[in-house]
């Protein structure tokens, strides 16, 4: 079951889902469109190719909404788009992402393996149908007397046929069909051809020799393979009938038109349907469709073609998919700022994973792997009304609001902070840790272990240095608090120092200059997907990792609002340059490299270089660059620190 439900949670399920709701109303509005045209017509041959062009605009609108739905690839240009959340930090830690609204939206996902179950057992039956055909072929087959071979040439040759197509009697088959494309076979039961009138028979043949020039047979494996792939629309299965009906008024016709005998004709159909049988849906039959409808339209003008309730049926499915399909449209969630991005990385390194550390002894007082303590924020005080409550104790606020901060619910906590007195939150703590236990009645809590193993390992690891402004615990940091929510990654690609970065394909490629930065990869998470890659930045160079979903933001080059900046300064000189400047006096003791590139308006690399430079206050050079507008780029990485400063400064050469 696990590997389904992480098949789920990908986008393309997601982007499957919404396709077959779309289809309901695309398909319900191709109906509507095919009955009012088919009320219009009078001529077989264009009924049958509307019907047809009305299935292949089906599926092929099919395809085009799942194209459409699918998310776009990331590009250097363009914000991936991200399909699943990574959910924020408990109100009190930071600020909270918008939680995605479950309600039937968290399920549209599962339509999409219940389709593929249904497109698999509807394309099994249709293969079993062609073997059944295959065995009609080949068993129980005789071939007919010398003279109606010879017929049967003459009349390939009257319904100019290129291919060879061959006569057998078969004791299987009850009525005339037609079976194969590249080397079509006419199979006629025992007895047909001494039973009846020898021109009746000659026109049964000639039905089955147009269906061979019309290429029906293989119209007619593809609209069972569309059958089979919207199987679940009833509109598909009105324009497979109208189709097959057409299909066979249209070789009628043409025998009509050649022998010039309706009536003749007629009485040969009357006499088939005495030995009918039900024929399979990968062969041809002479008794395909509605026969006595058939035969009435032989015999007599029929009245104007009837859709019945298929119109009606199809208003009421448009009206409820628009209506269904636009209010979930109002649910999706909006994109955050914060989610994680889901692409491939290039050859990551593999991650140490730490030593699990002693479980504390009791389930609050862990001194040696807790956070320390915060105040309360003023949302989880006392409740005013609880006269006879205990206040919430400054234990029990750091167990709610740091020990668990990431892992109880919602219910949980409101439930917790309702609780009158400190023996019912103990106790409440207790039925906490017991109810996430993976092996209840043993002494040991694996699960409380790993958690505060974790807590302890993120404010050992990813607590930032001294030099950071917010002074956060580690436990409090966005990669404390994804890996204690998920624990150790499965990969890692840590880069932290920055510098050089050769961007993958999926990031537009070419060769950069970043920041400090982590790419976290895990192979699963339930809820949240498969492949799951999480990027942090440190663009102060502190090790203050942050997590974020735009993978331009480590690009020290592109100059994002949280980086560094260099002081960089430029003077325009004459009208073929500029003069840079850019002050280093706080690097005076370590060894910098500066890095400049000039963008032109159009995206063009004007000018890209890498200077080292150690014992100078300043970097001072002049920029030949031409009249027009640019983007000028200047980073600054110190080689001792790590530290990565960058700037972008618009140029407009006159």
């Amino acid at each position: 079951m696990n590997l389904l439900q992480a098949w789920v949670a990908t986008p393309g399920a997601t982007a499957l889902g919404w396709t077959l709701v779309h289809s309901l109303w695309e398909g319900a509005l191709a109906a509507l469109f095919l009955a009012a045209a088919l009320r219009g017509m009078r001529s077989a041959p264009a009924r049958y190719a509307a019907s047809c062009a009305a299935l292949v605009l089906l599926a092929a609108g099919f395809a085009f909404t799942f194209a459409r739905e699918m998310p776009a690839p990331a590009h250097v240009a363009v914000q991936p788009t991200v399909a699943h959340r990574i959910p924020g930090p408990p109100a009190g830690l930071g600020d909270p992402s918008e939680a995605a609204p479950r309600g039937s939206l968290g399920y549209l996902p599962w339509l999409a393996p219940l389709w593929m179950a249904g497109v698999l057992a509807f394309q099994l039956r249709g293969v079993a149908a062609w073997m059944g055909a295959r065995r009609l072929r080949g068993t129980g087959v005789c071939v007919p007397p010398g003279l109606w071979r010879a017929r049967l040439d003459q009349l390939v040759q009257r319904a100019r046929i290129s291919r060879r197509v061959v006569l057998l009697e078969s004791c299987l088959a009850e009525v005339p069909v037609v079976i194969g494309y590249l080397r079509p076979v006419i199979l006629l039961p025992v007895g047909l051809l001494a039973g009846l009138p020898a021109a009746q028979v000659e026109a049964l043949l000639l039905h089955e020799l147009v269906h061979i020039r019309r290429h029906d047979y293989l119209v007619n494996l593809v609209q069972m393979f569309v059958e089979g792939l919207l199987f679940y629309h009833p509109a598909v299965w009105w324009m497979s009938a109208v189709i097959r009906a057409e299909r066979e008024n249209c070789c009628d016709d043409v025998v009509v038109a050649t022998q010039g005998d309706a009536y003749g004709y007629a009485s040969a159909l009357a006499a088939l349907e005495e030995r009918r049988a039900v024929a399979g849906d990968a062969v041809l039959a002479s008794t395909g469709g509605s026969l006595v409808k058939r035969i009435r339209r032989l015999l007599a003008q029929p009245e104007g073609p009837r859709a019945g309730l298929t119109p009606v049926f199809s208003a009421v499915l448009l009206t409820v998919t628009l209506v269904g399909a636009m209010a979930a449209y109002q649910t999706r969630p909006p994109a955050a700022a914060a989610a994680p991005q889901l692409v491939p990385v290039a050859a990551p390194a593999a991650v140490p994973q730490p030593a699990p550390a002693p479980a504390p002894a009791a389930p609050v007082q862990v001194a040696q792997v807790q956070p320390p303590v915060r105040s309360a924020s003023p949302g989880e005080a006392p409740r005013a009304d609880a006269s006879q409550a205990s206040p919430l104790g400054t234990p029990y606020r750091k167990w709610l609001n740091e020990d668990v901060a990431y892992i109880i619910t919602d219910a949980e906590r409101a439930a917790f902070k309702a609780l009158p007195s400190d023996a019912e939150r103990e106790h409440f703590i207790q039925q906490f840790w017991e109810r996430r236990d993976p092996t209840p009645g043993t002494a040991e809590n694996e699960f409380k272990e790993e958690h505060y193993r974790r807590i302890a390992y993120a404010n050992e690891h990813f607590s930032p240095a001294s030099g950071s402004l917010s002074g956060l615990p580690g436990w409090k940091t966005d990669r404390g608090r994804i890996y204690i929510t998920f624990g150790p990654p499965d990969e890692i690609d840590s880069h932290p120092s920055g510098g050089a970065y050769q961007r993958p394909p999926a990031e537009g490629g070419g060769t950069t200059t970043t920041v400090p930065f982590e790419q976290w990869r895990y192979r699963y998470i339930q809820n949240i997907g498969t492949n799951v890659i999480i990027e942090f930045v440190d663009p102060s160079g502190t090790g203050e990792y942050r997590m974020t979903s735009d993978p331009m933001e480590k690009d020290a080059l592109a100059g994002g609002a949280n980086a560094m900046r260099t002081g960089a300064t430029v003077q325009m000189v004459g009208s073929n340059g500029v003069q840079l400047s850019v002050p280093l006096d706080r690097y005076s003791d370590h060894q910098v490299s500066v890095s400049v590139r000039i963008v032109a308006a159009g995206g063009r690399v004007v000018n890209e270089f890498e200077n080292p430079v150690q014992g100078q206050v300043a970097f001072s050079r002049f920029l030949a660059v031409a009249p027009g507008s640019y983007r000028l780029s200047v980073a600054v990485k110190d080689m001792t620190a790590g530290t990565v400063a960058s700037d972008v400064i618009p140029l407009e050469v006159k």
